[in-house]
């Protein structure tokens, strides 16, 4: 795989194209003085919102603005991840901050002021029927009644969960920066332990090399596992008390209400994962079987079952990506060429680059990946992921008013992990070798373990940490720990021979921070195995019916949204589909691995 030293070496086809946002710092410029000289028209509408006609002048200008101001952070956002530290990019960058801060005190009366009517008010705004495609959009709001405060109050609240993002900060800071977690001895070569090459270090052959970096890692974390359930607790308590000031009974409650979700919906997620474990432990007796260990532990866990040593260049990526989902139909296979034809993705890695990858998205542009691709299947996942995030994109750009174009993560991540099993599937039909084929069902199998077993087992602490914030006690390093190893109990069962420092892996958990994130994995991926498995089989009705949802704007909501895939996310079919299909794939692992 060629490597670059500097972005200026990487060969123009493999970076994204971000003319479509802005062609110059000039021309960014040159918009961000425009809209910020628009922002004080958002003042003329202030104290007229029960007229509709004013109303529905606002809310075009609103919008406006907001996608405007979308365009301008994504556009600076993405040109800081290229390359980090570049004066240019972090002073706009903070001007940025600054704009959307001014923005959402103008536009702070909104929500207030539309509360403040009637039910009677309300219902005549939508006289003016022009205001109907506004509907669902207002209503989502105005359901919000008992819990929006007045204006000068939401300023004040809003502000007040800006500050919830410094504990994650600090956190990050802690954990990133100021530990010194030692080296490791590699081939006669020392190379420093961090956050950022841990799952890459624990995936050593070596199990002397794994057990020292987990002991190293773990043993400095342990010694900050106190100020770090003190940071926890405290954005805890935080977001447990503001969804209390906005009348909710906990966080967990203004979650479901946020999402329109019963609390059945989870509570039978975590129902059938908890008795479906037993195909997890199937799953780590094939690893350490695999491994040929005499036991599993922790750190054993990231290691490969399988030796592929296989390297795919950008271009074979790129080719099987698109093999892979063409079981999606002409019109999908058309939307995902656009993504590499219009150069959406920026692939390579260099010193300088922000590492990682995501989809950015904006109301009125085409979206844009960033990625680090080294040429191995983790890579080639990651376009096929991402890919699927951006041909969603498109099709709910094409078939919805700006105003409906933004979905929640619970509907988002399904086109991803659909597409992820999609490979799985190519890889299993076309891999040129036995490993090639293996590490395709290993690659969807690590994806079901982390994004559900792992996410429903991960929400569920996060649910009783709360319980523990609520009845006005703190978190504290002991107890997180035993909220943790009380559920490896269940979850590693007899398979994993525990280790002094399990139990430690919540404080480097960066999603307890946002507010009940993990669940909508765990739903986004069983409905997208369902969604493969079905497809794969030549289900039209499935396919048909799958196209129709990623065309399916925010005008619905999600439990809506699944039915029309046929599912209901309170019933536990499309659950326990998803074990079996897990326990499919293993067993469709140890078949091929013995031909």
């Amino acid at each position: 795989m060629e490597k670059y030293n500097n972005r200026s070496e990487v060969p123009n086809k493999y970076k994204w194209k971000l003319d479509e946002y802005y062609k110059s710092y000039d021309e960014f410029d040159k918009e961000y003085d425009n809209v910020s000289s628009i922002l004080n028209d958002l003042d003329n509408y202030k104290g007229k919102l029960k007229d509709s006609n004013k109303l529905l002048e606002f809310l075009m200008k609103d919008f406006s603005i907001s996608a405007k101001l979308m365009n301008l952070d994504a556009f600076i956002q993405m040109k800081l991840d290229e390359e980090l530290g570049k004066d240019e990019s972090i002073t706009r960058h903070s001007k940025i901050i600054k704009l959307y801060n001014e923005y959402s005190d103008k536009e702070s009366f909104f929500e207030p002021e539309l509360l403040s009517l009637s039910k009677e008010e309300y219902d005549n705004l939508f006289n003016n029927k022009e205001l109907a495609k506004y509907k669902f959009y207002l209503d989502k709001i105005y359901r919000m009644k008992d819990h929006i405060l007045n204006e000068e109050n939401e300023i004040i609240v809003n502000r007040l969960s800006n500050v919830a993002d410094n504990y994650q900060n600090i956190a990050n800071n802690i954990i990133n920066n100021e530990n010194d977690y030692g080296t490791i001895n590699i081939n006669g070569e020392d190379t420093v332990i961090a956050l950022t090459n841990l799952r890459i270090l624990l995936r050593n052959n070596d199990r002397k090399i794994r057990e020292e970096v987990y002991s190293k890692f773990y043993g400095e974390i342990e010694k900050y596992s106190g100020t770090l359930s003190s940071l926890l607790s405290s954005y805890c308590a935080l977001n447990d008390e503001i969804s209390k000031i906005h009348k909710y009974n906990s966080a967990w409650d203004n979650k479901l209400f946020y999402l329109n979700l019963s609390d059945k919906v989870f509570e039978t997620l975590v129902s059938v994962t908890e008795k479906n474990v037993k195909y997890l432990h199937k799953y780590y007796e094939l690893k350490k079987e695999r491994l040929g260990l005499p036991d599993l532990k922790s750190y054993d866990l990231s290691v490969s079952l399988v030796n592929n040593n296989k390297e795919y260049t950008i271009d074979e990526a790129q080719k099987m990506c698109l093999e892979a989902i063409k079981p999606l139909g002409d019109d999908y296979y058309k939307h995902f060429e656009r993504v590499f034809n219009d150069q959406h993705i920026d692939y390579c890695q260099y010193k300088g680059k922000c590492s990682g990858g995501y989809c950015i998205s904006t109301f009125d542009h085409s979206s844009r990946i960033l990625m680090s691709y080294v040429g191995d299947l983790t890579s080639v996942s990651t376009i096929i992921h991402e890919g699927g995030h951006d041909v969603h994109h498109q099709y709910i750009t094409e078939n919805n008013d700006i105003v409906y174009r933004s979905v929640p993560n619970i509907i988002a991540e399904v086109t991803s992990l659909t597409n992820e099993c999609l490979l799985s599937n190519y890889l299993v039909n076309n891999g040129k070798t036995k490993e090639e084929k293996l590490a395709g069902i290993e690659n969807i199998l690590k994806t079901i373990v982390s994004n559900l077993y792992g996410a429903v087992r991960e929400g569920k602490i996060e649910q009783e940490m709360y319980k523990i914030i609520e009845t006005g006690s703190s978190l504290t390093k002991e107890n997180m720990k035993k909220l943790v190893t009380d559920t490896l109990d269940l979850y590693y069962g007899n398979t994993i021979t525990r280790n002094q420092f399990d139990g430690l892996d919540w404080a480097t958990r960066s999603h307890y921070y946002m507010n009940y994130y993990l669940y909508s994995y765990s739903i986004c991926v069983c409905v997208a195995s369902y969604v493969a498995r079905e497809i794969i089989r030549g289900n039209k009705d499935i396919l048909d019916k799958y196209l129709k949802f990623i065309k399916t704007g925010s005008n619905v909501w999600a439990y809506d949204a699944f039915k029309i895939l046929g599912i209901d996310l309170e019933d536990k079919t499309v659950y326990e589909n998803a074990f079996l299909y897990f326990n499919e794939l293993i067993d469709e692992f140890r078949r091929i691995s013995n031909d």
